[in-house]
């Protein structure tokens, strides 16, 4: 097939969320009030367990950096889709396409093995109680996502620039509100077997290598809370692991949804409904899932709360 110049195509047409005029509005305020929330509550997150002295422990340690994956990743679709609603024409140039991709899967890519080491955070916490601050000092909790960032950066830069390597067709309209890898290979002129393959290959092991260390990490944990005398240590133990696990189900299960299921089934609307979760309601509802279900975050935003009145009120 002839090769397209590059350069003659400047940018993207997004088709958006929805073409139903009577929806946008309504979708605009919904989606806005999600990513506000998303940004409040992930920073709120951030600030807290880097400033709260009762929250330096590897736990808020990989807490901070998963508030980090979900603010980058939504941040990375959240802004351009909003302001897509409001504008008459849904363009994205070139460059900035493929900036967003790249953003995206970063932090997309990085919040599965971080995902992973809370999980194994969890293990060791539970099951080597005595040994904790032995097996998991600063240093190690720092080298458990200095990997998962410089293997996503890595995986980011492979993946845009072998899809932007390649000729596009004039068509230039993506079937999604944002710069989706699938969407984009479906406007190529250019041979895609390859970047399908690398594309299948790193996905799959993404998923399975990070869920396989989630899932071996709760079945010991499982173990050891099963073999627990105390009620009162029983209870205490499954509550520590409550919100890690409903993160952990609802992120891997939209994910495999997404991206597991044959081309055949493939949906756009159904598709585009599941991305929504996943890069803008899933942001919001983990750190509403670690306040509020977590006593040592309630106390630490109460702690923090009185001090900003007490300087507030010696002004």
């Amino acid at each position: 097939m002839e090769k397209h110049n590059l350069t003659m195509l400047n940018e993207f047409i997004l088709m958006g969320i929805t073409d139903r005029p009577e929806l946008q509005a309504p979708l605009f305020g919904l989606l806005l009030i999600i990513y506000m929330i998303s940004m409040v509550g992930n920073l709120g997150m951030i600030i807290l367990t880097k400033i709260d002295s009762k929250l330096q422990t590897p736990m808020y340690f990989f807490l901070r950096h998963l508030a980090i994956s979900d603010l980058g990743y939504s941040t990375a679709v959240g802004p351009k889709m909003l302001v897509n609603f409001v504008v008459n024409e849904n363009t994205i140039s070139y460059y900035f396409c493929a900036t967003q991709l790249g953003f995206f899967i970063v932090f997309i890519a990085s919040e599965l093995f971080i995902l992973s080491a809370m999980s194994y955070d969890r293990y060791v916490a539970i099951c080597n109680p005595l040994l904790y601050t032995v097996i998991m000092p600063q240093r190690t909790c720092w080298v458990l996502v200095a990997i998962p960032y410089l293997y996503s950066t890595f995986v980011s830069l492979l993946v845009t620039i072998k899809i932007f390597n390649l000729s596009f067709c004039g068509h230039n309209v993506i079937r999604h509100f944002y710069c989706d890898n699938l969407a984009l290979l479906s406007l190529l002129c250019s041979n895609t077997y390859e970047i399908e393959s690398i594309i299948l290959i790193l996905s799959v092991f993404e998923l399975i290598s990070s869920l396989l260390i989630v899932v071996v990490s709760y079945l010991l944990v499982f173990v050891a809370i099963l073999r627990m005398n105390s009620a009162e240590g029983r209870h205490k133990a499954f509550s520590t692991c409550g919100s890690h696990l409903t993160v952990v189900v609802v992120f891997y299960g939209t994910l495999i949804f997404m991206y597991m299921q044959p081309k055949s089934s493939h949906c756009t609307d159904t598709d585009k409904v599941a991305s929504i979760f996943y890069t803008l309601v899933i942001p919001m509802l983990n750190p509403l899932n670690y306040s509020l279900r977590n006593k040592d975050v309630k106390y630490a935003l109460h702690r923090t709360w009185k001090k900003i009145c007490n300087i507030f009120s010696t002004i």
